[in-house]
């Protein structure tokens, strides 16, 4: 007999990217008393590791819960970006509603059409938030009717249609039920949650399932399975079968060896979790996403969306520059094995497989984001390691045809940009679905691009709209192969010798192109020191030294000026290899290289190619 449990919610927070989940999570467990009155709190307390704190951006989604009039409030903090909407797919199978975040400017954007999609399909109550109302530029009422058209071109249901909208500043600290009430606190949204969200449904008295939708990792515990308790209960030292929906074959018996439960921040230790409840369960081994921990005489799978496949690869592989080993701690193929495999312990969408070069592994993940956050931590860990220019992932239908992962973009420039904009992605096989004036004058382009039209133009887009411009992805299915697209019009200017940059030949070689390196830079032969705005690779000698000569005319010892250099970012440098080049990664430097370092080896290996 199905019941409901009362005192119990579970929600997920859902958004576009920077449309504030983060802060409001902040607010709500500032404001629900988790805090003491005079601790001291970071700001976007969730997101927990350094990346997410610097970027801005949450990449893991994570787990709290907070109590409010006597009611346990379990809140989902997913992420935004398009990269990580694996992770977004999976926690929606746990909670009961989402907050939509939408920004009250912004409005809807690609990903909050992506993420309450995922909530619709899976007919999940939505509370619609329309944060940051307190901007200069806000404009809630016009968001109001652009949040419903979007509700409708996604065949809601009438009840879906009718969903509750809640104005606030998650940085101000108030919400309010109409824009004419005066905001003071977050109780109207509390108490929307408790209104609107029904309460978890369960039969107690049922064999007890749990479905396990995000794998937690821990030094010392070992893994860590986050899931809902969906009928009976589970206890401390229970039994426990191990079945999968996808997997039929799958059945294993284990022991349940610790319980937690979340309160605030931090994970609880309970002898007993009922249905509704949100649980941790640490102590076995190999538990994986979309696995159901059931009743051993009765083991029965709960059905579990597939994750999305991978759609962009790159090959990481051990360092073989002349400065290898000397900035990293982990340098060997068996370090960066070990690290890559142990990264599938928390990471679903992300695969790793062996080649037949020992030193070498193919990684796949869902975009160049995705991959690029991988090598930053590893980096920050200590690894040293070279990686390749990124690839997508084809696939080939039953006619035989060549099929290649397609993306949705949408844009907003300033109008004066939107021509660069248009001609470059249509060299890169991009087709304008639409066009509309945005507020100010703004315009929105929609394109449907390849995947691989878009590595290396981010860079590029900065530029052409001087950083005016806001470009999102999202994935749109497989589509047949859309032809040969030139990347780069450029090549690079390469290092001619092993050595220590020198402001003389920095000089020189600064007329070629702008340059990546400063002086006093070391430098070896076949590495990549700057770019050559024309086609084709030239080497060039930034050791070089000036002979002093005996005769001194005047005016040929004046200091020599060097064009500042900017640092590349790690994503600039993913965007700017090409194929035959590959991107040195250790702790303290980005160094970009050609695969075959010696210029006369390398120019025989472009002849034989063209042969």
């Amino acid at each position: 007999m199905k019941t409901k449990r009362e005192d119990v919610r579970n929600i997920a927070i859902i958004a576009h990217v920077d449309h504030g989940k983060t802060t409001l999570v902040d607010v709500l467990l500032k404001q629900s008393g988790v805090f003491r009155a005079n601790q001291e709190v970071q700001e976007r307390v969730m997101d927990s590791n350094d990346i997410e704190r610097e970027r801005g951006i949450t990449i893991l989604s994570k787990n709290t819960a907070v109590m409010y009039k006597g009611t346990k409030i379990n809140i989902v903090d997913t992420p935004g970006h398009a990269d990580f909407g694996g992770e977004v797919e999976r926690v929606l199978k746990m909670v009961n509603g989402v907050i939509l975040v939408v920004d009250a400017f912004e409005g809807p954007m690609p990903q909050t059409r992506f993420v309450l999609q995922k909530a619709l399909e899976l007919n999940l109550a939505v509370i619609v938030c329309i944060n940051k109302i307190d901007r200069p530029e806000a404009r809630p009422q016009e968001v109001i009717d652009e949040v419903l058209e979007l509700l409708m071109d996604l065949d809601a249901t009438s009840e879906q249609l009718d969903c509750p909208f809640v104005f606030a500043s998650a940085k101000g600290g108030f919400a309010k039920k109409s824009l004419d009430e005066e905001g003071v606190d977050m109780q109207p949204l509390f108490d929307t949650i408790l209104e609107s969200i029904p309460a978890p449904e369960g039969d107690p008295e049922a064999p007890a399932q749990v479905l396990i939708s995000t794998i937690d990792y821990n030094e010392y515990v070992g893994r860590i399975g986050v899931g809902k308790v969906d009928n009976g209960s589970i206890r401390v030292n229970q039994e426990v079968a191990i079945v999968n929906h996808h997997d039929p074959d799958k059945l294993r018996r284990v022991k349940i060896s610790k319980l937690y439960e979340f309160d605030g921040l931090s994970k609880v230790e309970v002898e007993k979790a009922d249905i509704g409840a949100i649980v941790a369960i640490s102590g076995i081994a190999d538990l994986h996403i979309g696995d159901t921990l059931c009743d051993v005489l009765k083991p029965q799978a709960i059905p579990f969306q597939k994750i999305s496949e991978p759609t962009i690869a790159m090959h990481f592989m051990v360092n073989d520059s002349p400065f290898a080993g000397r900035e990293g701690k982990y340098v060997t193929s068996r370090h960066l094995r070990a690290r890559l495999y142990r990264e599938l312990n928390t990471d679903v969408s992300l695969r790793v497989e062996d080649t037949e070069d020992m030193d070498r592994f193919k990684v796949s993940g869902r975009g160049e984001l995705h991959l690029s956050v991988l090598i930053e931590n590893m980096r920050r860990e200590g690894y040293e390691f070279a990686v390749s220019k990124p690839e997508v992932l084809y696939k080939t239908d039953e006619k035989g045809r060549k099929l290649e992962p397609m993306e949705l973009v949408y844009v907003d420039v300033p109008e004066e940009f939107s021509g660069a904009v248009i001609q470059k992605l249509s060299l890169r096989k991009g087709e304008l679905q639409g066009m509309a004036p945005l507020h100010g004058s703004s315009t929105r382009l929609e394109f449907s691009i390849p995947s691989r039209g878009l590595i290396g133009y981010r860079g590029e887009f900065m530029t052409d709209t001087k950083g005016n411009g806001v470009m999102n992805t999202i994935f749109d299915g497989y589509a047949p192969f859309k032809g040969d697209i030139s990347y780069r019009g450029k090549g690079s200017l390469i290092a001619f010798e092993t050595g220590e940059a020198i402001t003389y030949g920095l000089f020189n070689a600064q007329e070629r192109g702008p340059l990546f390196i400063g002086p006093g830079e070391p430098v070896y032969a076949g590495m990549v020191v700057g770019e050559n705005p024309k086609m084709g690779d030239i080497e060039v000698n930034v050791c070089k030294m000036k002979h002093l000569s005996n005769t001194r005319a005047s005016g040929s010892d004046e200091a020599l000026k060097l064009i500042p250099v900017k640092p590349m970012s790690l994503e600039q440098c993913m965007d700017f290899i090409e194929n035959d080049e590959l991107l040195e990664v250790t702790p303290k430097s980005l160094r970009i290289r050609k695969k075959i370092l010696d210029s006369k080896l390398r120019k025989r290996a472009t002849f034989g190619a063209k042969a």
